[in-house]
């Protein structure tokens, strides 16, 4: 998380930045390993917006990261908190919460998946195949069709 937090940015504004570059090749390499210990809601909601509407996963990825971190607020909080702090980033939970929201936009991150060409006319489409998806199974707060729903809704605007 820290290699991807002083490095992310440097990277956006200069894809030239081989140091730069190497860190976030060693983050995404220690993220491969982070995988086993399972994903979440993130990449469920993820995978069939780009199945669907055939959005880049990344992006995608970061668009919907507020609304997952909210609903999993109540398990992840003190988590979040440790994290935090261990980023130099006051605040706890909201302090990390606030981050990143100015990375995203930092970054040039749409706020909402309308923005990427995701309409609300496949929802009902796309809510059982996040509740289908391998990654669901990892989130700290159980997935259901009610607030897998609601999550579409709030990450597509």
């Amino acid at each position: 998380m820290r290699l991807v937090k002083e490095n992310l940015p440097k990277v956006v504004a200069d894809g030239g930045d081989l140091e730069a570059r190497a860190h976030m090749m060693s983050a995404a390499a220690m993220g491969a390993v982070a995988f086993q210990k399972g994903l979440g809601a993130i990449h469920s909601l993820s995978h069939p917006v780009g199945a669907v509407y055939n959005t880049h996963h990344g992006m995608t990825n970061a668009v919907v990261m507020p609304p997952v971190l909210k609903l999993n607020r109540p398990a992840i909080e003190d988590r979040i908190a440790i994290a935090s702090a261990y980023l130099g980033i006051d605040g706890g939970f909201d302090g990390f919460y606030d981050f990143v929201l100015k990375l995203r936009s930092d970054l040039g991150v749409p706020d909402k998946l309308k923005e990427l060409g995701v309409g609300t006319d496949r929802i009902d489409e796309m809510v059982p195949m996040a509740l289908a998806d391998p990654s669901t199974g990892g989130n700290p707060v159980e997935l259901t069709p009610e607030n897998t729903k609601a999550l579409f809704e709030e990450c597509i605007g």
